[in-house]
């Protein structure tokens, strides 16, 4: 590569962080803004800078579409990233969370919490955590041991997957008042978030962050392969847990209080690859605001398209992903990678 190309790659990878970090604050205010209740920009400001605490716009404001936004950038943030792990860990392009069970282990382990103790629903974010590790070390055996093929992986994933769900469907039958407003838990969505019920998932999510973000050039070298990592002094086995650790903790948090809203770890991961390269820093930070971005504007489209009636938002990703996740599949068949 001349230097010609090298400072033509530059202003254009500048160009599209500027563009990714102007589009999600863009994606936050528009669900400040907007919804099935019409408010005004000053309004919406005047609430955010202090200045109106009493009127109804403020309480809307407040109560209702700033939980439900930091619940989407949170949600979006952590799918994302732990898809974006669960990809290069797995050496599958095919795997993300809700693929390969890990957002369905979860969802168990927080209706068998909700039926067994019902007061300590505060502790949610740490059952997902329990029910995603589960999940995905169900996979990652899978693979490793026997030598499993994409496909193979993908396919056990979605036994594993409806196991769990079958098990979500067992504890609702055999407690119904487990979990309140299951259709929206088992479809995926925000509606009824609270700023104190989203307090500790994010404390488990932002710290996960930082800890995948620090382990970047570990993952760097894990995409080697095996081989070329341990000759360059890479503890290959242990990277590998601690990072399927923390990408079950980024799925399980988000799933604990948004739901079972799938594809958002399969379509930021490959969009931003496509965008940003294989560079595992840039990929983790490009998945963390495009994941935001992504799931802000499709709870967006999910409030205002059929107002004041609302789609949960997970209808409105399961018809972007499914499609991606069909068109992915037939590449793979095809013999391309995610990196052709």
């Amino acid at each position: 590569m001349n230097s010609l190309q090298i400072f033509s790659i530059r202003p254009r990878k500048g160009i599209l962080w500027a563009f990714l970090v102007a589009l999600t604050l863009a994606a936050a205010v528009l669900s400040l803004w907007n919804g099935s209740v019409q408010l005004s920009f000053s309004q919406v400001l005047d609430t955010l800078t202090g200045k109106d605490t009493v009127s109804t716009a403020s309480h809307i404001v407040l109560y209702s579409r700033l939980p439900r936004t930091c619940a989407a950038m949170s949600a979006g943030l952590a799918l994302a990233v732990a898809g974006a792990v669960i990809q290069t860990v797995l050496e599958n392009p095919l795997a993300s969370p809700n693929v390969i069970g890990v957002n369905s282990g979860a969802g168990f382990a927080v209706a068998l919490l909700c039926a067994i103790a019902p007061t300590a629903q505060s502790y949610a974010p740490v059952a997902a955590f329990g029910g995603a590790l589960t999940g995905v070390l169900l996979i990652n055996g899978l693979s490793r041991r026997t030598g499993a093929s994409r496909m193979t992986v993908v396919l056990a994933g979605i036994a594993v997957s409806a196991l769990f769900s079958a098990g979500i469907d067992a504890v609702i039958t055999l407690v119904p008042e487990a979990l309140n407003g299951i259709s929206d838990f088992r479809i995926g969505g925000f509606s009824g978030v609270t700023m104190t019920g989203l307090a500790p998932a994010v404390l488990l999510i932002l710290p996960c962050l930082l800890l995948v973000l620090s382990l970047s050039g570990q993952m760097d070298i894990l995409r080697l392969g095996k081989d070329t990592a341990r000759s360059l002094g890479l503890s290959v086995g242990a990277v590998r847990l601690i990072l399927l650790v923390l990408s079950a903790a980024l799925a399980g948090a988000a799933v604990s209080f948004c739901g079972l809203i799938g594809f958002v770890g399969l379509i930021v991961p490959h969009t931003m690859r496509r965008l940003f390269g294989e560079e595992s820093l840039p990929l983790l930070l490009s998945c963390a605001l495009g994941g935001a971005c992504f799931v802000t504007l499709c709870d967006l489209l999910s409030r205002v398209l059929f107002a004041p009636f609302e789609l949960p938002v997970g209808i409105v990703l399961a018809f972007a992903g499914a499609p991606f996740f069909l068109w992915l599949l037939f590449r793979q068949r095809g013999g391309r990678t995610w990196s052709d």
